[in-house]
């Protein structure tokens, strides 16, 4: 193939990553609104439309291997058809935390929350707001700004520590709490792990562009949705 018509390979499986991405930042923010607006019928859809993530993903990497396969790729562009796949597989993750999240509105059912959500939709907010930027790194092949949004990662774990200190003060004002609180505190934790996974898209960039391939300072530890 010309280098033309692989060029155009390449752009439609970035488009695509794109596309994902932003299925991807639907689904978490319309999880959280789901949850503050106990929505249970809207996060049935949610883990209904869970399968599109899933299927888009395995589109692009099915894409992605067919290029690797038919052109031999070398030198930069191999890792960048690397990154796509390793970059699909993190979006598609990322879903599963909003599945999770909608999971999480069904199991505490249609009673009114503990409190006014507040913290948890400005995670949200806060994970997509980084998720977007590193996509747009990865295009851009923006080695600056991969290497500062991890930093960013901070500011999600404040937000947490707070869910955290604010629901334990509920939970030990009345012990019958402690159920909700407990899906509250896993649905900002499925955000904070969100946005680690922000920070493993943010290494494939800095692959891509300059073939470094490190590991960065915040620890994901791979957890996905919710137990159970």
């Amino acid at each position: 193939m010309p280098r033309e018509g692989f060029d155009k390979e390449l752009q439609h499986l970035e488009d695509g990553i794109l596309t994902l991405g932003s299925m991807v930042e639907t689904a978490i923010i319309e999880s959280v609104d789901a949850l503050k607006q106990r929505d249970l019928e809207r996060s049935r859809e949610l883990i209904a439309l869970d399968r599109k993530i899933n299927e888009k993903r395995f589109a692009i990497e099915s894409e992605a291997l067919a290029v690797i396969a038919m052109q031999q790729p070398v030198a930069i562009d191999l890792r960048m058809l690397a990154a796509v796949l390793d970059i699909a597989d993190e979006l598609e993750r990322i879903g599963d935390y909003a599945k999770g999240i909608a999971k999480i509105n069904l199991r505490i059912g249609d009673g009114p929350l503990l409190k006014p959500l507040i913290d948890i939709p400005a995670m949200a907010r806060k994970a997509c707001d980084m998720l977007h930027r590193s996509l747009e790194a990865f295009i851009d092949r923006d080695v600056d700004l991969a290497r500062a949004l991890p930093r960013e990662d901070e500011e999600m774990d404040d937000l947490y520590n707070q869910v955290y200190r604010e629901l334990m003060t509920y939970v030990i004002a009345d012990p019958r709490t402690i159920e909700q609180a407990n899906f509250l505190l896993w649905a900002a934790h499925n955000l904070e792990r969100a946005a680690d996974r922000v920070t493993n898209i943010c290494e494939r960039v800095l692959f891509t562009a300059t073939g470094e391939l490190i590991e960065m300072d915040v620890e994901d530890m791979g957890l996905e949705g919710m137990p159970g």
